[in-house]
Formats: structure tokens, C-alpha cells, sequence
């Protein structure tokens, strides 16, 4: 034994008592890449692989179908799997595969030749055979096409069997729907797993002849994308960079929800998409419980209407509109009374079984105290106030309890909110009502008759219209008012109405029974940022992977998923320049703007001076300047200006 032996022997006994440091390990080589990535055991089956804590199963295809259309392979891409797909392309020779064809086609021409010769009836399986290898023989020889094998191997991983199971159940639907026909790589899992790993080896070595453009429908690299040619733009593709161009109006409904969390840009995108809206002649109401769209309403030059107890803009609850040609005086009476009975039951908290039937008698008689009967015509006849309410349901039995919680809407603190005639005019391409200067307590009252306001005027006449609700948990606190938005929801389809609905409280929006049906009558659901506390019921109530789930949870402000129909892509949210000085809502900006527009004037205000000083008799005593140098100075240039080209002109001359 030599003496470099002998010490190596001690080193290792050493390494065997001392510890070994992570440096160490890593400058000796004893754990490499392989080891921290591969799992902790693996076990070979005749139909799976277990590794470690997965399950896994290879398929290659065996079959195609006389025709592959374009995109066929994307549900298996898009599948909301784990899946790992290999496709492996090896070219032919086209000299070869002619002359492979050359004696195919006599083969078949032989078949064909001798079932006419016995009588037989003709096949038509023989006939487009002879077809297809004719068509393909010349464009080989055209070199239009080229002939390749292919092999497409599939592995799918699930936690369990059963789960396993279900998975190439799923895989299997989706493909011999398009007469796609798989088969498990038996006694080959090895082999079809190392295929599918990114080594760019065919292992499994499972081939079938295509042509290029057949060949072609597989390429994987496809995503979803929503682009069309019409509609606003909503934001781009985060997947593939393309624009989402889209149209509400063209699907089966118009209506849409928004879930972010605070400071998410919802309020950002919902203006963007107003003001790209009011391009293509859509009306736009908006519900505003922050006063965030005041700005926007200015710029484009619409209606912006302030609701609170010292307001000056008024709406009476008990404004009737105006029957339509389909319509009977008699129902759309009727539908108020219920409305309004849906109202009290807000305002004065909760009504019992006898004291609605009151309340409904009493709006009855009130109606009929102004000559408002089902057999009327009321269309210019004045409608009653709360007043006129309260009077009759004085002097109505039983009803002691009820005027005295109504008397604080007619006399007390909250009179004048709604005991006055109507001054709101909706006139405008885009009407802005804003609650953020009512009382929290008053705010879900105030949202319902502001609703109710705007859809007596929805249902009066028919246009293309977009109807935002901000903060819309506000009105999914009491059972009557999401029931009243949610009849909304259901039936503006029919007036050409798009009700958009947004919250940032998730939990309040869905615990209520209306905010998941208000959900699936939507076309349009836009994710944005969420807050880890809430983004599990999102997941759940819209089925979302987990991959998506962190999607939401990371997003950068304006970004998330937009769904559409049976499409869901993300999106991050984009504006111009211009766009952008119009909509924000970050309050940095908004005071930058507004230093920017006192400058502006102040400037303004010192320019319109200084025209006004100049314009100004010149005293005798002052040197007059030649009138041609005069008539030089600009009629907006200021003193100092003028003052110069005095100095110049009484300047000796030599």
C-alpha cells in the first residue's frame, strides 16, 4: 500500500466523523443538478411511473383523421392540466416516398381495375384513396409538400389514480371528438416519459406519416386571443401581446362584473372603457359613490348630478314612466307599486307581513289622491310626493309604527332628500349621479331610487346604453335592493341595456343568494388584483386553476383576466397619454393636474392684463414711438415688450 493511499483512506474516514459543509458539497461534487431535481423514488409500471409524490402517463397517437382543421391540438395546449407534449419531426426523403407512392398507387389502381373486371359495385374507400395519393404525388413533385414521420407523445401527472384516470379520461374525449385515437405506451413508460422530457430524444419511437399542412395544425404554440373587428379596445394580450378588441354588444348579453381589490385599477379601467365607449355613440349612466367620474363627465361635456340631503338635484321615488306602445297603463303601475313597496322596506327597516299589506294599500289610495288609476292615462298627470304618502298613510289603521319612522324622511334630519318634484335631466351622452356626500345609512336608499330613476328612463325609449354601478356592494347589503338590481341585470337585455357591476368586496358581493346568479347572467368578468383572504372563494365561484389564482394574487396594477363567453385570456389595461390625464384616479396626479390648470389660468389671467395695460392711451408726456415700430409689437406681448421697443426708438442715431 503506498503512502498516497493510505492518506486518501484517512480523508474519507474523516469525511465519514466530520460534517460537511454546504460549500464543501458543492465544490466536491457530491450533489449536482440531478440530484435536486430529480424526485426521491421512482417506480416503473406496465401503464404509469411513480415519481415520488406524482403519478405519471405517456400516450402517443396512433391514429388521424382524413382531415386536420387548423387548431384542432388547442384544447389539449389550453387544457387546465398538468401535460407535457412532445412532437418530434423527422423528414423524409421525397425521392424516396415518390417512388414508395408510385407503387401504392398501382396497388390501388390494380384493386380498382379488378372489381370492375369481376362486376363488382365500385368503393368508394378505393376511389379517394387513388384521389388523395394522386393529389399528394403532385405536390411532392412540385415541391409544394414534403412527407414527414411524426411523432406526438402526451404525459399527463395527477396526485392519485382515480384523479389520473379522470385526466386521460378528459384527454381522450377532447380527442377522438376530432377522430384523434391515443394508446398508452405499455411496458414503455420509461421510455415514453424520457421522450417527453426536454431532451429531445424519441425513445419511444412511434411514428405516422404526415404531410406539411396536416403537420402544420400541430404547431403548439397558441394561445387564446379575443381580437375582432369591432368593438373598444379593453387591453392587451399578456399571453401573446395581441389587442383585445371586443364588443359587448355582440354577445348574449351586455352585462359584465369587476372583482379587484383596493388600488387594483378597476375605477381605471371601467373609465377607460366609458370614455372609448362614448366613441361609438353609446349612452353611459354611471352610479359614483366616491365621486371619481366627476372629472371625466366635465371633459366630455356630460351631466354630473351631486345626491346628498343639501343637494339641489332631486328624484322622486314615486315618478311613473311612461307606458311603451306594448305596454298597459294598468302594469307598469303595478310594477312601481311593488318597487316602491321594496323601497319602504329599505327605508324603514324591515316591514312585517300586516304593515306591508298597508304600505301597499297605502301607495294605492296615494296614487289615486292625483287621479293615477290602472285605467288612467298618467302620462301628464304630476306624480305624488312622500308627503302626500305620509298623509294618507295617517289615516290608515294600524299604521302609528310606520309614520313614525317615515316622519324623519318628510320632517326630520333626511327630509329633503326625496320629498321633492324631479330636476334631473338625462340628456347627455354620459350622466354621472354621485352618492359620496350621502350619509352611509342613506347610500343603499339613494342607490335604489337613483336605479329605479334610470330605469324608468331606460325603458322609455331604446338605445344603446351602459349602466355603471361602482361600489356595487353597497347594494348587495339588503336583500331588496340586489334583488331589484338583479331584475335589472336580467331583463336590460330587451332595452338595449349593458349593466356593469363593481366591487372591491368580494366576500359581501358573493355570500349574497343574488351576486352568483348576478355572475353567470354576465358575458363579461373581469379579474383584477386580489387579496390573499379573498382570492379563494374568486377561485372557486369562477373555477380557476391554480396558476391563475397566482396570477391574480401577483398582478400589477390594471392587470388580471378578462373573461368573455367561454374565453378567458390576460389582460393588462393600457391608455394614451390623453386617456390616461383624463381617467386617473391617483390622487399624486389628480393634485399635479389641478396645479397645472391654476398655472394655466394664472397665466391666463396676467396675458388678458397685460393686452388690457398695452391696449392703454400712451399720456402726452411720454415719447411717442414711430406708429410702423408700434404696430410691431404683437397684441398679446406684455409691458416689458412694449417698454422695449420705446428704448429703441428714442435712441440717438449717429
Amino acid at each position: 500500500m503506498s503512502f498516497l493511499d493510505l492518506f486518501v483512506t484517512k480523508k474519507q474516514d474523516t469525511a465519514k466523523i466530520l460534517p460537511i459543509l454546504p460549500e464543501e458539497i458543492y465544490r466536491t461534487g457530491i450533489l449536482d443538478l440531478q440530484d435536486v431535481i430529480a424526485p426521491h423514488a421512482l417506480k416503473i409500471h406496465s401503464r404509469e411511473l411513480d415519481l415520488g409524490e406524482k403519478i405519471a402517463r405517456t400516450f402517443f397517437v396512433i391514429s388521424y383523421p382524413r382531415f386536420l382543421t387548423t387548431g384542432w391540438f388547442a384544447p389539449i395546449i389550453n387544457m387546465d392540466k398538468v401535460i407535457d407534449i412532445s412532437v418530434f419531426i423527422h423528414p423524409m426523403d421525397t425521392n424516396e416516398m415518390l417512388r414508395k407512392f408510385q407503387k401504392k398507387v398501382a396497388e390501388v389502381q390494380s384493386q380498382i381495375s379488378t372489381r370492375e373486371e369481376s362486376g363488382m359495385v365500385r368503393d368508394p374507400m378505393l376511389d379517394t384513396a387513388y384521389a388523395d395519393i394522386e393529389q399528394l404525388r403532385d405536390s411532392l413533385q412540385q415541391a409544394q409538400e414534403r412527407i414527414f414521420d411524426v411523432g406526438l407523445y402526451i404525459t399527463i401527472y395527477a396526485a392519485t389514480r382515480d384523479e389520473l384516470d379522470k385526466i386521460e379520461s378528459d384527454v381522450r374525449s377532447v380527442l377522438e371528438s376530432r377522430l384523434v385515437y391515443i394508446r398508452p405506451a405499455l411496458f414503455q413508460q420509461e421510455q415514453g416519459f424520457r421522450s417527453t422530457l426536454p431532451l429531445g430524444t424519441d425513445e419511444l419511437d412511434v411514428h405516422t406519416k404526415l404531410n406539411s399542412a396536416p403537420l402544420s395544425s400541430i404547431f403548439p404554440f397558441i394561445s387564446f386571443d379575443l381580437t375582432s373587428d369591432r368593438g373598444i379596445l379593453y387591453g392587451i394580450n399578456r399571453h401573446n401581446s395581441s389587442l383585445i378588441l371586443f364588443d359587448r354588444f355582440s354577445l348574449e348579453n351586455y352585462n359584465s362584473v369587476t372583482f379587484a381589490k383596493s388600488g387594483a385599477g378597476k375605477s381605471y379601467m371601467t373609465k377607460l372603457e366609458i370614455l372609448r365607449s362614448l366613441m361609438f355613440d353609446v349612452e353611459v349612466i354611471v352610479i359614483d359613490p366616491e365621486r371619481e367620474y366627476e372629472y371625466l363627465a366635465e371633459t366630455v361635456g356630460g351631466r354630473y348630478f351631486n345626491i346628498s340631503l343639501s343637494s339641489e338635484h332631486h328624484i322622486n321615488p314615486f315618478d311613473l314612466p311612461i307606458p311603451r306602445e306594448d305596454e298597459a297603463p294598468s302594469d307598469v303601475l303595478r310594477n312601481n307599486i311593488i318597487t316602491l313597496v321594496g323601497l319602504f322596506r329599505i327605508m324603514l327597516g324591515g316591514l312585517t307581513p300586516e304593515e306591508d299589506a298597508v304600505i301597499d294599500k297605502a301607495i294605492t289610495e296615494t296614487y289615486a289622491l292625483k287621479d293615477i288609476t290602472p285605467d288612467s292615462n298618467f302620462a301628464a298627470v304630476e306624480p305624488p310626493l312622500l308627503s302626500d304618502f305620509e298623509l294618507v298613510l295617517s289615516g290608515m289603521e294600524g299604521s302609528d309604527s310606520l309614520v313614525a319612522r317615515l316622519s324623519k324622511y318628510t320632517k326630520g334630519t333626511w327630509s329633503g332628500f326625496m320629498n321633492r318634484p324631479t330636476n334631473v335631466d338625462m340628456n347627455k351622452k354620459l350622466v354621472v349621479f354621485s352618492v359620496r356626500d350621502m350619509e352611509d345609512d342613506l347610500k343603499p336608499v339613494a342607490m335604489y331610487i337613483i336605479t329605479h330613476h334610470i330605469w324608468n328612463t331606460v325603458r322609455k325609449e331604446l338605445r344603446k346604453r351602459l349602466l355603471i354601478i361602482d361600489e356595487a356592494w353597497w347594494m348587495m347589503r339588503s336583500q331588496d335592493t340586489a334583488s331589484f338590481l338583479f331584475g335589472i341585470i336580467k331583463r336590460g337585455r330587451k332595452y338595449f341595456l349593458g349593466v356593469s357591476t363593481i366591487t372591491q368586496d368580494v366576500s359581501d358581493f358573493l355570500n349574497s343568494p343574488y351576486g352568483v346568479p348576478m355572475i353567470t347572467n354576465s358575458s363579461i368578468q373581469m379579474l383584477l388584483r386580489q387579496s390573499p383572504t379573498s382570492v379563494d372563494l374568486v377561485q372557486s365561484t369562477f373555477k380557476l386553476s391554480d396558476e391563475e389564482k397566482y396570477l391574480l394574487l401577483e398582478s400589477d396594477v390594471g392587470e388580471g383576466i378578462f373573461f368573455a363567453g367561454l374565453k378567458h385570456v390576460a389582460i393588462k389595461v393600457v391608455a394614451s397619454y390623453t386617456e390616461d390625464q383624463i381617467i386617473t384616479s391617483d390622487p399624486s396626479q389628480i393634485l399635479a393636474i389641478k396645479k397645472a390648470k391654476q398655472e394655466m389660468e394664472a397665466t391666463q389671467e396676467t396675458n388678458a392684463a397685460a393686452v388690457e395695460t398695452s391696449s392703454a392711451p400712451i399720456s402726452s408726456s411720454r415719447i411717442q414711438p414711430p406708429h410702423s415700430r408700434l404696430s410691431a409689437v404683437p397684441d398679446s406681448g406684455n409691458i416689458a415688450s412694449a417698454a422695449k421697443v420705446a428704448r429703441a426708438d428714442t435712441a440717438p442715431t449717429s
